[in-house]
């Protein structure tokens, strides 16, 4: 008992250490997920002490706790988020997010086969949970600590949230006893109706991915285009981009409407293009990139839209703005880079441009020219280096930057003395 009450004295005075690390979190998956098209109620809170209490001394029963140490080792949720889903089928998009984002220590997933004494006839609670660590690199220095803080996260539908809260207050919390058979049976009902308003939740989501796939009918905002978009590739057989991710689809969605280009017959023939490595390359990505190809002026156009929408950041609310000299060698570099991929457009066969963008790949090069390894190596490195300005949330050092831009043009001069050399 002496053990149970420094814990609670402990936690007491560290709840907004807590408080703050949850809110770190949801902070940054809520931007993340809205990034990617994924409607969600995003919520999060520190552990209340009053609900605190008697789960410790309810577990200490049953646990050999010798100190205060090894009741926070044992109780995962002292800060939570929560991720409450319109449509179930994107929990395993939310999981590649969620992984992407933080630093997963342990995941589980419900139901786990756990009994009780009374039978059920349906499967019960349905969810993910994750429990996750904030990544130091993503924190200010003021926010470092919070590094330290285990996170418990859970993916849920929102029906089957708005269940799980009722249920968990009246089993695993029995205030007022042990619940009776037909209080089981009850719940066990409004189970039932929960999956079967998530049957009928999928059924709103493929009735709406029909109506947006309609002929001449405009995206009406990234919502929309996240929808079609998974539609499409679920039609392409491409069911790992379900899975993986489609990357920051509010960028795609504003570009593709400066361009005129925001509606199912817009985007066709970009899908068409798709390479199926949607782990490394989101399918936001890999479109994004195939707009550039077609004309280089739209990497200033994304540029003003990546000021508008900043990615993700825990810390990006108090970081100091890039300085001018970062955007003077971020400028060099893109155009060395914009460089190569119009010599290379112009070497490609023009019965090739006709069938779709042409981009800098090392495939492409090894069709136009002959590199040695140490060309190859380095063209690699050069293409992560623009995925990373373009596309990441980091900025490497403007000397790099500068550096990179050299070699560009080295290989850009040396892609065109190879191809007009005589063979």
């Amino acid at each position: 008992m002496i053990i149970i009450e420094e814990f609670l004295t402990r936690y007491r005075k560290e709840l907004d250490f807590y408080d703050q690390a949850a809110r770190l979190v949801s902070q940054v998956l809520e931007t993340r997920l809205q990034a990617a098209g994924v409607r969600a109620i995003v919520t999060f809170r520190a552990k209340a002490v009053t609900r605190l209490e008697p789960k410790v001394r309810a577990r200490a029963v049953t646990k050999s706790y010798a100190t205060a140490d090894d009741i926070y080792a044992d109780i995962p949720d002292l800060a939570g988020v929560r991720i409450a889903l319109y449509f179930p089928v994107q929990r395993e998009q939310v999981g590649r997010i969620v992984n992407d984002a933080l630093v997963v220590v342990q995941s589980k997933i419900f139901p786990d086969g756990s009994q009780s004494s009374y039978t059920k006839r349906f499967s019960g609670y349905s969810a993910t949970h994750y429990r996750v660590r904030l990544r130091e690199s993503t924190l200010i220095d003021t926010q470092k600590r919070y590094a330290e803080a285990r996170v418990e996260v859970q993916v849920v539908a929102v029906l089957m949230h708005a269940w799980a809260e009722v249920e968990h207050d009246l089993v695993y919390k029995p205030y007022q006893g042990t619940l009776s058979e037909d209080e089981y049976a009850i719940l066990d009902e409004l189970n039932g109706m929960v999956i079967t308003g998530e049957i009928a939740l999928e059924r709103l989501q493929r009735a709406s991915e029909a109506q947006i796939a309609a002929k001449g009918r405009q995206f009406a905002n990234h919502y929309d285009l996240a929808a079609h978009l998974l539609s499409a590739l679920r039609e392409l057989a491409y069911a790992d981009a379900l899975g993986e991710g489609l990357g920051r689809v509010d960028l795609l969605y504003g570009l593709l409407v400066d361009l005129g280009l925001a509606t199912p017959e817009g985007i066709t023939r970009y899908l068409a293009s798709l390479h199926p490595d949607f782990e490394r390359r989101p399918v936001a990505e890999q479109v994004i990139d195939q707009l550039f190809s077609e004309d280089p002026a739209r990497y200033a156009m994304y540029d003003n839209l990546r000021a508008a929408q900043p990615a993700a950041a825990v810390g990006s609310d108090a970081a100091e703005p890039m300085a001018p000299d970062a955007h003077e060698a971020m400028d060099m570099f893109l155009a060395a880079w914009i460089e190569l991929e119009k010599v290379v457009r112009e070497l490609t066969p023009v019965d090739e441009r006709t069938r779709g963008p042409v981009i800098p790949t090392m495939r492409r090069l090894d069709a136009l020219v002959h590199l040695d390894s140490e060309i190859r190596f380095s063209f690699e490195r050069l293409r992560r280096m623009r995925n990373m300005v373009v596309h990441g949330n980091e900025t490497p050092h403007p000397a790099d930057l500068r550096e990179a831009a050299r070699e560009l043009d080295r290989i850009r001069k040396l892609i065109g003395d190879t191809r007009r050399s005589p063979t």
